[in-house]
């Protein structure tokens, strides 16, 4: 298998190169359950975020946005889960596609995070 190399934050990590398509390879960067890289990854970008809020997909980045929210004093942040809970009540959603998942998805967010995600500044 070849590797891709990767130095974040003074760290290294080796990446496996994966055949997605028949005409597209990517290096697989997986962060959720890389507590080292998210907390100094979370500490670099947390100096370089302007925003009023934290929001993130499920699952990969929960790690990351965790970490950012801590570093730039938010008490939480907002999770678009992929699928939509029973604890939910007036979710909303959106289809987005990724270059990993094969079919479109689905993101939702139960109506008391669209209160707080709405009129304020996320970092893109």
């Amino acid at each position: 298998m070849d590797y891709y190399k990767l130095e974040v934050c003074g760290l290294k990590r080796d990446l496996p190169i994966i055949q997605i398509s028949d005409n597209l390879k990517i290096a697989s960067f997986v962060l959720l359950g890389d507590a080292e890289l998210a907390e100094k990854a979370g500490i670099e970008l947390s100096k370089k975020v302007d925003a009023d809020i934290i929001l993130t997909a499920e699952a990969k980045g929960i790690s990351l946005a965790h970490e950012i929210a801590k570093n730039i004093g938010e008490k939480s942040f907002v999770v678009a889960r992929k699928s939509e809970k029973s604890y939910m009540n007036h979710p909303i959603n959106v289809e987005v596609n990724s270059i990993t998942t094969k079919n479109t998805q689905k993101l939702y967010l139960d109506s008391k995070d669209v209160e707080k995600v709405k009129g304020k500044n996320s970092p893109s």
